[in-house]
C-alpha cells in the first residue's frame, strides 16, 4: 500500500471518528440552530425546523446532555441560547443549569415549529429558519453529514450555497476504492505512529462507561450485568465484561450524560460499539498495545467502509455494522488472519441483518448488547473454522458482495420499513 493510499485512509478515519456530546441527530439540529442564530446576530424570536424523517426519528426520544430532558425542543432552544457552531458535534458542551433554565423559558415563550421537510429524499437533512423581532431572518441547512453545511443565508443575501440537484439519494462518500482486504491490510501493516490516534477512542469511550457505573442512567443494563444477579446468570467472564462495558457507555450517552464519546460515521453508539468490545477483549486477553491499536483501527475502519454504502442514516440499526467492525477486531486479537476476519463478517451478516432502527433512545443499549454479544460469537466461530456459506441467505462467497448485500437491503429495501416505523412513533 502506497503512502498516498495510507494518507487517504487516515484522512477518512479522522473525518469519521470524532468526539461527540449527546446523540448526533438532535445535536446536528442544535448545531444548525447555532449556525443560523450566529448568522442572524441575535437570539431569534421564532425558530422553524424542517427535518428529514430519519433525523426526526432519531431525535424524538433521546436525552439531551446536562438537561434532564429529552427530544428536540430543548436541543433547539439551547442551540440558539448557548450553542457554538465551532464546537461541531460538541455544540452544547457549554450547557449549564442556567442555560437549561433559559432554555425552558425560551420553549414556553417563543414559537418553535418542527416539521418534516416536504418532498425531501435525503435521509440526513436539517433546515433551520430563524426570525428576529425586527423581522430579519437567517437560514442554515445541513445535508448528507451531521456537520456538513450546504446553505447559509441572511435576509435576501445567500452567503453559501453548495446544494446539489435533488436525486433519489444523496451521494455518499465513494467507497469503490475500499475493500475489506484494503481495510485489513491498512490496519495490520500501516506504521504504528500513523494510526496511534485511534487510541483516543479508547480513552473517551472507557470514560463514558466508567461514568455510567457511578450514576443511574437509562435502563441500567450495564450496571445490572455487574451486580450479583447479572454475574450469577452471565458469569464473570470476558464475554460478560464486553457486554456490560459497552452497555454502560450506551446507557450514559442515551440518557444525556454530559460526557463526550468517540463517534463513528456520525454516531456515538457506533463509536462505542466499534471501540469497547475490542478494548475489553484486548485487556483481558493480554494482547499487546500494538495489537490493540491495530484491532481498534481494523474495527473502526471496517465500520466506516460498511457505512459508506449503507448511508449515514437508514432503517437498519447502525450497531449492526459497528459490531461487525468489532468482531473483525476481536478476531484479529484472537490471532485470526484475513480469512478468519472475512468469516467473522459473514457470520455477523447472517445473524443481525434484520435489526431495525426505531430511533435513538435509552433502549438502544439493548441492541448494542445483542450486537456485541453476536460479535464475540461470530469471532469465536471464525477462529474455529466455521463460516456461514454462500448457500445460506444473503451471504456470498465474496465478502465484499456479502457486505453490499446487507447494505443494499438496509439502504433501499427497508425504506418502507422506515416509513412504517416513523408512522408508528409519531402516532403514539
Amino acid at each position: 500500500m502506497t503512502k498516498e493510499e495510507r494518507q487517504r485512509i487516515i484522512n477518512l478515519v479522522k473525518n469519521e471518528v470524532v468526539p461527540a456530546v449527546g446523540c448526533t441527530e438532535p445535536i446536528a439540529v442544535a448545531l444548525c440552530v447555532a449556525k443560523a442564530t450566529e448568522t442572524l446576530g441575535q437570539l431569534p424570536e421564532r425558530i422553524e425546523v424542517l427535518l428529514s424523517a430519519n433525523i426526526l426519528k432519531n431525535a424524538m426520544g433521546v436525552g439531551i446532555p446536562n438537561t434532564g430532558m429529552i427530544g428536540l425542543p430543548i436541543a433547539i432552544a439551547l442551540g440558539a441560547i448557548c450553542g457554538k457552531s465551532s464546537y461541531q458535534l460538541e455544540v452544547l458542551k457549554d450547557v449549564d443549569a442556567q442555560a437549561v433554565e433559559q432554555g425552558r423559558n425560551y420553549i414556553a415563550e417563543h414559537p418553535i415549529i418542527i416539521q418534516l421537510k416536504p418532498g425531501i429524499k435525503e435521509k440526513l437533512y436539517v433546515e433551520i429558519i430563524v426570525t428576529a423581532k425586527t423581522g430579519s431572518t437567517a437560514s442554515a441547512i445541513i445535508s448528507g453529514d451531521h456537520t456538513n453545511f450546504v446553505y447559509l443565508s441572511k435576509d435576501d443575501k445567500v452567503l453559501m450555497d453548495n446544494r446539489t440537484d435533488e436525486r433519489e439519494e444523496s451521494e455518499e462518500t465513494d467507497d469503490s476504492w475500499l475493500s475489506l482486504r484494503k481495510v485489513y491490510d491498512f490496519a495490520t501493516t500501516a506504521p504504528l505512529d500513523e494510526i496511534a490516534f485511534i487510541n483516543e477512542a479508547q480513552r473517551l469511550n472507557e470514560a463514558a462507561a466508567e461514568k455510567s457505573l457511578h450514576g443511574n442512567y437509562g435502563h441500567l443494563l450495564g450496571k445490572t450485568l455487574t451486580r450479583p444477579l447479572g454475574k450469577g446468570i452471565m458469569g464473570d467472564s470476558i464475554f460478560s465484561h464486553i457486554i456490560s462495558t459497552t452497555a454502560c457507555a450506551c446507557d450514559a450517552r442515551m440518557a444525556g450524560a454530559m460526557i463526550p464519546v468517540m463517534s463513528n460515521s456520525g454516531s456515538g453508539n457506533q463509536g462505542i460499539c466499534a471501540t469497547l468490545p475490542v478494548v475489553t477483549f484486548a485487556k483481558e486477553n493480554h494482547n499487546t498495545e500494538e495489537e490493540l491499536t491495530r484491532a481498534l483501527m481494523l474495527s473502526h475502519l471496517a465500520a466506516i467502509y460498511m457505512k459508506q454504502s449503507l448511508g449515514k442514516l437508514s432503517a437498519l440499526c447502525g450497531c449492526v455494522v459497528a459490531s461487525t467492525g468489532s468482531s473483525c477486531g476481536i478476531t484479529y486479537l484472537m490471532g485470526g488472519g484475513y480469512e478468519q476476519v472475512c468469516a467473522s463478517v459473514k457470520n455477523m451478516i447472517a445473524n443481525l441483518s434484520g435489526m431495525i432502527c426505531d430511533g435513538a433512545k435509552p433502549s438502544c443499549t439493548l441492541k448494542l448488547a445483542s450486537a456485541v454479544s453476536t460479535a464475540v460469537l461470530s469471532a469465536m466461530m471464525a477462529i474455529s473454522g466455521e463460516c456461514v456459506s454462500s448457500t445460506e441467505g444473503i451471504i456470498d462467497d465474496d465478502v465484499d458482495r456479502s457486505i453490499h448485500n446487507l447494505t443494499k437491503i438496509g439502504k433501499d429495501a427497508m425504506n418502507e420499513t422506515d416509513r412504517c416505523v416513523l408512522d408508528i412513533m409519531t402516532s403514539k
